[in-house]
């Protein structure tokens, strides 16, 4: 479960990266693409926080530092928004 969100948020954090702050939601993950992972709901849920506050582990494609975004979103917890907490506690974070 870990690893879904992780992935989950490096998708969102990479997609992201290009994009304005100002986007309210991330696009869409191809059902059958290899990072499958988590709903588009927790994307959507954590993808502000993630630019907010871990904007500098944001790269460009798939290269983005999954555990890192993780790490950050965690040190951030009582910064972040009460729905990319609950995401987080979802999954055992």
């Amino acid at each position: 479960m870990i690893r879904t969100l992780v992935l989950s948020i490096a998708l969102v954090s990479a997609m992201a990266g290009a994009a304005s702050a100002q986007i309210s939601k991330p696009a869409p993950v191809a059902k059958n693409s290899a990072v499958d992972q988590g709903d588009a709901k927790e994307r959507a849920a954590c993808h502000p926080d993630v630019v907010r506050f871990c904007k500098e582990l944001i790269k460009d494609g798939a290269d983005a530092d999954v555990f890192g975004i993780l790490s950050c979103l965690q040190t951030n917890r009582p910064k972040i928004s009460k729905d990319c907490n609950e995401v987080l506690a979802s999954h055992g974070q």
